[in-house]
């Protein structure tokens, strides 16, 4: 089925014909639905601090900063802005002169004051038509104006990386979300030496322009906030690509070759494992807010990293206990129910073990990598978001479930669904190293089985696409997971452009 010049490419991409030969029959078999046990709720498996628990992981966290503790922060930041600016691309490229009264685009332009890519959009107005934003809608030219945003003679902003848009407006100017992310790092993330380690994820089609950006911006912000900072890019690794096939399941050629398509964001996995530090913070590159509206998220950052510290110290003492034979039965039982307590970790087979066996298996569930994610309570439509879910080893505990992992055709699972109090919006803290100080290697603590195949196309022509189990669902599926109930003021994310009309971006 492949050439040989196929294997060379393989090889230089640093994936196997074992492993292109697995992904094809993947497509033939497709994914199997998660067996779920519930949603999970406040009082099985979300956790709502008290204040005086907030207040308790605040400090744990400033202790563990001021102990010398390692903390990096993590932001996939490869996503195109394209999407941000669907409907204006269908506005400029359609029949239509005028925006229709109410759409996103009218709405967009009604009070161009509130764009924080004002004075760039005047300037790209007046270089391409000799007039600013205001005359031109003045003369029913909203066309001109939305094109000079988003075509690349203009702003080009449909065709940026997401993190580079200018997001907020302040009295100096505006920033983009890499600039609020380092800010956002320097309140909650500077180490006992001040200096705020920063990883952004980036496609490598930007990111020169990231580096421009950077060179740009840190020197101000280090002044502005007397930090240093340490910051690292890496791109999605070429062996984690996937092979993209046909309806009919055989290797989809263009040009005589196989083509490989990026493997989706849980491809991250293999940066997040590059990175030498034993806290992770993981955010999204657009869910961030201006200065002013900042203080819940730095809060809710120190609750949560001051929350996993607590659950690690915990850990370390069980572990210690286990490696030294110091245990006897009723503390087995105390660190089994401590870990149903706080990762809903429940299995059959417990009950029928031996403390021997049963010290093993603890020891075996202990000894991983861990993970607290922020959970917000729904205000829409529930969908994806924390589970209690059955592993392949038959054992259950929580999950971040994207929603197509749930059959559809499971009446008791689409009930389960609709009863989810609680959305997942990607804000974690992740302990990725065992009480050694050793780093664990994430790839292995991966469920294959928890990928997922979309439809796509080239050129005209329908293809299969297979992305790798999810950086926050699959990929992290063998890791102790709790989930501890954040505000909704920590979740502000920009998915279209007029998003950044919303308060929370007005500042």
């Amino acid at each position: 089925m492949l050439q040989p010049e196929d294997l060379k490419l393989l090889e230089e991409r640093g994936i196997t014909e074992e492993q292109v030969n697995d992904q094809l029959a993947r497509f033939a078999k497709g994914f199997p639905y998660l067996k779920i046990i519930d949603a999970a709720r406040q009082g099985a498996g979300i956790t709502v601090l008290t204040p005086a628990e907030e207040a308790q992981a605040i400090e744990r966290w400033k202790k563990y900063l001021a102990d010398g503790g390692e903390v990096y922060k993590f932001v996939p930041a490869s996503g195109a802005a394209s999407r941000m600016f669907k409907a204006m691309f269908e506005f400029v490229d359609g029949k239509e002169a005028r925006p229709a009264e109410g759409s996103p685009v009218a709405k967009l332009l009604a009070d161009p004051d509130k764009l924080p890519f004002l004075a760039d959009l005047n300037a790209a107005c007046e270089r391409l038509y000799g007039k600013d934003v205001k005359a031109l809608i003045a003369d029913g030219r909203e066309k001109d104006v939305i094109a000079a945003l988003i075509k690349p003679e203009g702003l080009n902003y449909g065709g940026l990386p997401k993190g580079l848009l200018k997001f907020h407006s302040y009295p100096d100017g505006s920033r983009t979300p890499v600039e609020e992310h380092l800010t956002e790092g320097a309140q909650t993330a500077a180490n006992y030496s001040g200096i705020v380690n920063l990883h952004f994820t980036v496609s490598s089609n930007h990111r020169k322009l990231f580096e421009e950006k950077l060179a740009e911006v840190v020197p101000a912000t280090e002044a502005r906030t007397g930090v240093k900072f340490n910051i690292s890019l890496s791109e999605q690794k070429p062996s984690t690509d996937t092979i993209a096939a046909n309806p009919d399941n055989t290797p989809f050629i263009e040009d005589g070759h196989p083509v490989f398509r990026p493997g989706g964001h849980g491809a991250l996995i293999e940066n997040l494992n590059d990175i030498d530090s034993a806290v992770v913070f993981i955010k999204n590159i657009d869910n961030v807010v201006p200065d002013a509206l900042r203080e819940p998220t730095i809060r809710y950052k120190q609750v949560i990293g001051g929350y996993m510290i607590e659950l690690h110290d915990k850990i370390n003492e069980y572990l210690q206990a286990l490696a030294t034979g110091n245990y006897d039965h009723r503390l087995l039982e105390e660190m089994a129910a401590w870990m149903k307590e706080r990762f809903s970790l429940t299995d059959e087979r417990i009950a029928k073990m031996n403390d021997t066996d049963l010290a093993v298996y603890l020891r075996e569930k202990l000894d991983r990598p861990l993970r607290v994610c922020g959970m917000v309570r729904n205000e829409g439509e529930p969908g994806g978001g924390p589970f209690i879910a059955v592993n392949p080893d038959g054992s259950a505990s929580l999950q971040v479930l994207e929603s197509t992992q749930i059959d559809p055709n499971n009446a008791e699972y689409v009930a389960k669904m609709k009863t989810a109090t609680h959305f997942n919006p990607v804000d974690l803290v992740c302990y990725i190293k065992d009480r050694y100080g050793r780093k664990y290697d994430l790839p292995k603590y991966v469920d294959p089985n928890t990928g997922f195949i979309s439809s796509k196309s080239s050129h005209g022509k329908e293809l299969k696409a297979l992305e790798l189990p999810g950086l926050w669902n699959g990929a992290m599926s063998n890791w102790n997971t709790a989930f501890v109930e954040v505000p909704i003021a920590t979740f502000n994310p920009v998915k279209t452009v007029n998003d950044l009309l919303r308060p929370a971006h007005q500042g």
